[in-house]
């Protein structure tokens, strides 16, 4: 049974309303698509809202392993998990090898000003772990932690989910839900009332789980349904509100489904043949929720959520198969649809209709999700070239910076600055007038 230290309800009870604030304003952003959140937050993958959006002002154009470079800080072990960041503080995972492939599995908590890592807490040691096969694109810490309030979850897929206190005091642990990972894991969870939620998209089996979030107990657990081939898949779902009523929007190998919060029912799903690896998180926005279907030639989808049942046939509003991402993330900003695919065709589409603004190659491949900034766009490729693209009809590049080292985690912004997860290290960008460079 997960462990639970007795002050863990009251203190929780002491972040309702911070929490409150967090549901209301995430339900309004997954309506509208935009971010009104402070610029000092960026709560879990993809921000706030989950979809990408900075409301930063003063982020930097420009930047390379020197230019605007405000510190570089070393990072143990290997992890490609994104950073999120609260109150001053950024928390990212990581898993430090130890002895026949198990991993020591960490939270580090980093100072947003200088750079300097506040704590270092071992969440499962090397004797609870498992060793398992890991793609050359993946790591033992690939899901991106999640803030609220003062609650830090972290998730590593097969091996746990455990929640701490911001001083880095392990609140609860568990690692009863072990499933069989293909290439590693993934996705991250998402906060639903009072429940975490995550996909276990394994080899076989996969299914979704709720924990409670007070106390890491499994409050459901629903099995993926349909015959697919391959199983496995790594994203991260999305809570969306659609006529007054929450759903998970949940997309896996075979089908994207929402998921009633309360007990995981199916509202609906739609069926998309053999995808499968899924990795893109969805996005909502225009009264259509956009999914890409993975691998091994992925189709993008729009869909209307507010069906019943299978509503494969009569609620996908368009799709598009060109400039398809297979691994990161869209973003829509107006009335355009925005990508990267990995092979680095950027593409804008009329969100609504499917209509094709542009589509231009940009320097690499892509892992990483974009986001966006003012009028600006965001991208990070493989190798550590971040690509500034202009928002609107029209391609505009503004800029290619590059950090030389291997990149694919995704953006994370705070305090109108960058902070870029390499292979070694965690790089916090701004711009030169307050950058000073500490190695």
């Amino acid at each position: 049974m997960p462990s639970v230290q007795p002050s863990l309800v009251r203190r929780f009870a002491a972040a309702a309303l911070t929490f409150g604030l967090v549901v209301s304003h995430c339900g309004a952003a997954t309506t509208t698509g935009a971010n009104t959140s402070s610029e000092a937050e960026w709560t879990e993958f993809r921000g706030p809202t989950g979809q990408g959006h900075a409301s930063a002002t003063g982020l930097p154009l420009e930047w390379s392993v020197k230019k605007n470079v405000v510190w570089k800080q070393a990072l143990p072990g290997v992890g490609w998990s994104s950073p999120v960041i609260s109150r001053g503080r950024i928390f990212v995972t990581t898993g430090v090898p130890g002895s026949e492939g198990r991993p020591s599995l960490r939270t580090l908590c980093l100072d947003t000003t200088t750079g300097q890592v506040v704590w270092d807490t071992e969440i499962f040691s090397a004797t609870e772990t498992k060793p398992q096969p890991i793609h050359q694109k993946n790591s033992q810490a690939s899901p991106t932690p999640l803030l609220e309030g003062d609650f830090v979850f972290v998730h590593f897929g097969h091996q746990g989910t455990a929640c701490l206190d911001r001083s880095g005091k392990i609140l609860w642990r568990n690692n009863r839900l072990g499933y069989e990972p293909v290439h590693g894991n993934g996705g991250a969870p998402i906060i639903a009332g009072d429940k975490l939620v995550y996909h276990a998209d394994g080899a076989k089996e996969p299914f979704v789980a709720a924990l409670d979030k007070k106390t890491g107990e499994l409050i459901w657990k629903v099995a993926r349904t349909g015959e697919v081939k391959q199983k496995f898949s790594f994203c991260t779902p999305l809570l969306i509100t659609v006529n007054g009523r929450p759903q998970i929007i949940s997309p896996g190998s075979g089908a994207v489904s929402a998921l009633d919060p309360a007990d995981g029912h199916e509202l609906w799903r739609v069926r998309y043949g053999g995808g499968y690896s899924v990795v893109p998180r969805p996005v909502f926005a225009h009264g259509l929720v956009f999914i890409a279907t993975g691998f091994n030639r992925a189709d993008l989808l729009a869909i209307r959520p507010d069906g019943a049942g299978d509503v494969t046939d009569t609620h996908v509003a368009w799709k598009t198969t060109k400039g398809a991402p297979l691994t990161p993330s869209v973003l829509v900003i107006g009335d355009e649809l925005y990508a990267v695919n990995d092979a680095g065709i950027a593409s804008c589409w009329d969100a609504k209709n499917g209509t094709v603004h542009w589509q231009e190659r940009i320097d690499g491949n892509y892992s990483a999700s974009p986001i966006t900034a003012g009028d600006r766009i965001y991208f990070q490729n493989e190798t550590g070239t971040g690509t500034v693209v202009k928002v609107g009809k029209k391609f505009v590049k503004l800029a290619t910076n590059n950090l030389e080292a291997r990149t694919l985690a995704s953006y994370a912004v705070a305090e109108n600055a960058l902070f870029i997860r390499t292979e070694g290290h965690l790089y916090r960008i701004a711009d030169s007038s307050a950058a000073k460079l500490r190695r």
